[in-house]
């Protein structure tokens, strides 16, 4: 809440992203118990890595560490329907089993992670999605109603049939967000739009880990004339993907990861218009390399439009005729002309 996730440029950008993407953060001089040596403890949450999208995501930073710093990390990942003693014991055994930092991907971590820190108070622990007060926490926090918006301007200004959809994983607030900077995205554009907004489950997490649903929500949407359908729903965007490459001239919108550019996704790709990109990879990197330095990076830290840790994906050239709109767009909520809302 996800999935996500990562693109061809993340690797150009995580340089630039290491040094700008702290809005309200901090590093701490104070090091770690084994300045992160043994290597990365990394909770995924349901889908985990293989989701094509907010999960993948998380797992490229890591890796990128991984091979950077010669690390031997560890990696676990949520099930459905689990309780919070699940999350506290993943978090837990990681934490004790010398893992420094301990990241967390996904908000439905972030009472085990305001548990288990206070526990081990020598060792960071980063969480996505969700802010954390402690010491020794990195919440990293995205502004998806940015990325989102830009998706809405997109597919306003792509369909043909003038009616697009919204596909939420869980109705919470945090999908909230993507929908909100949608909606507005979209009718800012084209206020003659008509924007269906549905969500899989109201508070079940299976919500990013149900293709199926997924794929019947996107072809109720379709059977209406929706042609294009943006989906935040973590590893069940992909069955939304699959019920829109199979109606001509319809669109998808991917969501956290570049998902034209994912090979799990390739036979698809000529319909996905563009994907709203969540860089947790940097953000990931961002920690663990702090951690390797001797650093525990803690706080609050944002990315946005403005430093790129949010942005809408160019892959397949669809965007090209209206690209400039798209550019516009962003100009002004990177400038503040633009208020995007968080809230639908």
């Amino acid at each position: 809440m996800r999935r996500v996730s990562k693109i061809a440029a993340a690797g150009v950008v995580s340089a630039a992203l290491a040094l700008t993407a702290t809005a309200c953060g901090s590093s701490s001089t104070s090091s770690s118990s084994d300045g992160g040596k043994k290597g990365v403890g990394m909770a995924y949450d349901v889908g985990g890595r293989g989701d094509h999208s907010f999960n993948d995501s998380a797992a490229r930073g890591l890796d990128k560490a991984d091979k950077q710093f010669g690390l031997k990390s560890k990696e676990l990942t949520a099930s459905n329907g689990e309780t919070e003693s699940d999350r506290e014991q993943r978090l837990d055994s990681l934490a004790a089993a010398g893992y420094n930092p301990v990241v967390a991907v996904g908000f439905t971590y972030g009472d085990a992670v305001t548990k288990i820190s206070k526990k081990y108070p020598k060792t960071t622990f980063g969480i996505v999605d969700s802010v954390v007060p402690g010491s020794n926490v990195d919440s990293m926090t995205f502004a998806t109603e940015q990325s989102s918006y830009l998706a809405g301007v997109a597919a306003a200004l792509k369909s043909k049939s003038g009616k697009v959809g919204f596909i939420g994983g869980v109705h919470n607030p945090l999908i909230g967000t993507f929908q909100a900077g949608f909606d507005q995205g979209v009718h800012d554009t084209k206020p003659s739009v008509k924007v269906t907004d549905q969500y899989l489950y109201e508070t079940d997490t299976k919500g990013f880990n149900d293709p199926t649903t997924a794929q019947s929500k996107a072809q109720g949407m379709l059977d209406q004339g929706i042609d294009v359908i943006y989906t935040a729903a973590g590893l069940s965007g992909d069955g939304s993907i699959q019920a829109v490459a199979g109606k001509a001239g319809a669109w998808a919108i991917g969501v956290d990861s570049d998902q034209y550019q994912d090979p799990a996704l390739a036979k698809y790709k000529d319909h996905i218009l563009t994907s709203a990109i969540k860089n947790v990879d940097v953000a990931t990197f961002d920690l663990i390399q702090a951690v390797h330095d001797g650093k525990s990076k803690t706080g609050t830290n944002t990315y946005t439009l403005a430093n790129g840790g949010v942005s809408l994906a160019t892959s397949g050239g669809f965007l090209g005729d209206v690209q400039s709109q798209i550019d516009a767009a962003k100009q002004k909520i990177v400038s503040g002309q633009i208020k995007v809302k968080s809230a639908p």
